[in-house]
């Protein structure tokens, strides 16, 4: 084994858990602090424990139900959209729709070649 390139290895390395448990074990590490240990962890001890961490699947509900909201009413939006198009082509009067102007404010015609003015 070469030697000066190995982590150091304490055969009694002290684990903490959150619940108050200390035990030692073999570790690269002096102290070692843990969440959950066997001596209160559910499968160890028999005992139900809901072990949700900031209500997480709470927030997974809550961002889902605003996701669905949001896409009902982008979905609205459109449908209001496309009806006030038809409305506004109707409302024109002789059943031609109304004269779209682009983002150049009609300037595109000119560009297209159509030599017909917007009356």
């Amino acid at each position: 084994m070469k030697q000066g390139i190995h982590p150091t290895y304490y055969n009694d390395a002290e684990v903490k858990c959150a619940c108050g448990a200390v035990f030692s074990v073999g570790s690269t590490e002096k102290e070692i602090k843990v969440e959950i240990c066997s001596q209160c962890h559910p499968f160890y001890t028999g005992k139900q424990k809901l072990v949700d961490t900031a209500g997480r699947v709470d927030k997974f509900k809550a961002r889902m139900e605003a996701a669905s909201k949001a896409k009902e009413s982008k979905t609205e939006k459109k449908s209001n959209k496309g009806s006030n198009k038809n409305a506004a082509s109707a409302e024109d009067g002789a059943g031609t729709p109304a004269p779209q102007k682009g983002p150049l404010g009609g300037a595109f015609k000119e560009m297209r070649g159509d030599k017909k003015s917007d009356k």
